[in-house]
């Protein structure tokens, strides 16, 4: 393993081939300081000057390497999503090695401030910030040796190579000697992989790109789509090769995704098209004459964890002859009966690489596709939605793979009764699609709107406020939530989280909120209030999903807030109970059979 001074200050990278001086690279300490102004910043176009600036600053003082590893690290994380690395820390273990250097009970010191902060990264730079020992123990930031960009990415990569615990922890005790404590959250964060919760996302760092290159941000839109990855496509923006990016197969594309419906009474019926929308997980599919793999909506493989669907395309292209890519769905299936099984057994098999032939047995799945984008190696991305699901309905059928059934209507009240008949099919609702829509690769698109009704709506209460960022800075707008547990003997606290919440609510309630919640404040944590119990909140959901990992066992799936209940009290909060029955109703529901369902099935499977 390297040492602590030689990974730091020299580490591969930071000389090149006939040069007597070693390259200047970016401090990583200068960098994380941007980022943490970025997150105290408000407004997109503000964020966006800023980490222009950024960017002129490492092609002053850095090298292009830098300048891709600062795309790569605010929008992707330590890894590029291409890469299949990972290297994460378990919450458990950064915590308690946290404690250890801090010389702190984990149990009644590290917990209580992660459950109050609601962050683990948060919580780990504030106890490096504000705990006497650790700060004697800890370099002054002024006398360390800095780290680079380029250092942190070495490191990045040996966490992601390091199999063992007491390895990892030789590099996060290397982190805890020589880096800030806001060096360090930064890190932990980027470790996590995706957003940093800084309020700049991949779409602003692109629209970042074509301000400070000048060029076309449907160009560079088209370049991230067919790398798949924001930093590849960084660099040949930096190269000035942006006209190199192509297609290339097992470079998983940016889904396009759909925006909730705002009006039914104006879409234009006779130009649209509807599907059910199918309760699975999303999943790209490529596959050639020797090769599939499969791609999460976060681009991540999910080829181990099904293999069973990678079989049936190997199948498939062998019918075929070409090679393909398919949008669609992952869901958990029945065959012997036809019937579309709940979410929750389909949870069973996220996650578990190579999965037993027990699991597979009792949680067999299915790929149901619902868009065609390249055929042949040939791109369909531009033409429309029509002529993309004519070639879909041909491969599919040929290559008897399920897909799903699009339908018409012409009234705003067919299209009601197309909805409950959805809800009735145990779908979470509709996808409604303009014909001539292209694939709006990694985008959120109005050419695509689903329509839902949430699972359900529970009273909870608010017991932690956090305070928001970009343009909700200087508010408490991020809010979790909890049930009442105050008659369960299984607890001995009142109320126990339940979800996280920070939408639902207009401005004016925003502030109502924001004023009441002072008269409640019981201890603050650097950004998070710890509320006395007295704001109930109706908060809605799309569904309840089993969680071991949480102390109620449960957790919502988007919850929002659907109204302030000012009239209810702390004894008005449902409970866990309540929680438990719901998802016990859901689970139990029984699906239809496709065959039942006859040319009303949401899925139409080829041949039966």
């Amino acid at each position: 393993m390297m040492g602590k001074s030689e990974q730091v200050s020299s580490g591969p990278g930071n000389s090149e081939p006939g040069r007597s001086e070693p390259v200047k690279r970016y401090p990583f300490r200068k960098y994380c300081e941007v980022l943490d102004r970025l997150e105290q910043t408000r407004g997109t176009k503000a964020k966006q000057t800023l980490f222009v600036e950024l960017l002129r600053d490492i092609q002053h003082h850095g090298t292009l390497e830098d300048e891709v590893l600062a795309c790569r690290f605010v929008s992707e994380g330590a890894f590029d999503p291409t890469s299949g690395l990972t290297g994460r820390l378990g919450a458990r273990s950064q915590g308690m090695w946290v404690s250890e250097y801090c010389e702190i009970d984990y149990d009644k010191v590290f917990k209580p401030c992660r459950t109050a902060t609601g962050s683990g990264s948060e919580t780990i730079e504030l106890l490096l910030t504000n705990m006497p020992h650790s700060g004697s123990k800890q370099a002054q930031p002024d006398t360390r040796t800095p780290w680079t960009l380029h250092n942190m990415d070495t490191s990045f990569g040996l966490m992601a190579q390091a199999k063992k615990s007491e390895d990892k922890r030789a590099l996060f005790d290397q982190w805890l000697e020589t880096l800030t404590p806001l060096e360090i959250k930064m890190a932990l964060r980027m470790l996590g992989g995706g957003s940093l919760r800084i309020g700049f996302e991949a779409r602003s760092l692109l629209q970042t790109l074509a301000k400070v290159s000048g060029s076309s941000l449907e160009h560079i839109r088209y370049a991230h789509m067919v790398l798949g990855s924001v930093s590849e496509t960084a660099r040949i923006v930096f190269e000035d090769r942006l006209d190199e990016a192509s297609f290339s197969m097992f470079r998983p594309i940016a889904f396009m995704l759909a925006s909730p419906v705002e009006s039914l009474e104006a879409l234009p019926w006779a130009s649209v098209r509807l599907e059910e929308k199918l309760d699975g997980i999303r999943c790209q599919v490529h596959a050639s004459v020797d090769r599939v793999e499969l791609y999460s909506r976060d681009l991540n493989p999910l080829t181990q964890t099904f293999p069973d669907v990678v079989v049936e395309m190997k199948r498939a292209q062998s019918s075929l002859g070409g090679s393909f890519v398919l949008d669609g769905e992952v869901l958990a299936f029945d065959p012997s009966t036809k019937r579309i099984l709940p979410f929750l057994d389909l949870q069973k098999r996220l996650g578990v690489k190579k999965p037993s032939s027990t699991l597979m047995n009792d949680v067999p799945v299915i790929f149901v596709a619902y868009d065609l984008l390249v055929l042949d190696e040939k791109e369909a991305f531009s033409q429309s939605l029509e002529q993309r699901r004519s070639q879909l309905t041909s491969v599919c059928e040929k290559a008897n793979l399920p897909y799903s059934r699009q339908f018409e209507v012409a009234t705003l009240q067919q299209c009601q009764r197309a909805f409950e008949q959805a809800l009735n099919h145990g779908n979470e609702g509709l996808m409604i699609k303009q014909v001539d829509s292209h694939y709006a690769f990694g985008q959120r698109s109005h050419h695509w709107q689903k329509l839902k009704e949430p699972e359900g709506a529970l009273d909870t209460m608010i017991m932690y406020a956090h305070a928001g960022s970009g343009k909700r800075g200087g508010t408490y707008s991020d809010f979790t939530l909890g049930v009442s547990v105050a008659n369960d003997d299984r607890f001995s606290e009142s109320f126990i989280p339940i979800g996280k919440a920070y939408g639902g609510y207009t401005n004016a309630e925003l502030r109502r909120l924001n004023q009441e919640l002072k008269k409640l404040v019981v201890e603050k944590f650097g950004p998070t209030l710890l509320l006395r119990p007295g704001l109930v909140v109706e908060l809605e959901f799309d569904s309840i999903q089993a969680n071991k990992r949480t102390k109620a066992g449960y957790t919502l799936r988007f919850p929002r807030f659907r109204s302030i209940r000012w009239d209810l009290g702390p004894d008005d909060v449902d409970t866990l109970q309540e929680v438990e029955r719901l998802a016990q109703a859901k689970s139990m529901l029984t699906r239809p059979s496709m065959d039942t369902l006859a040319d009303k099935a949401p899925i139409i499977l080829p041949n039966g």
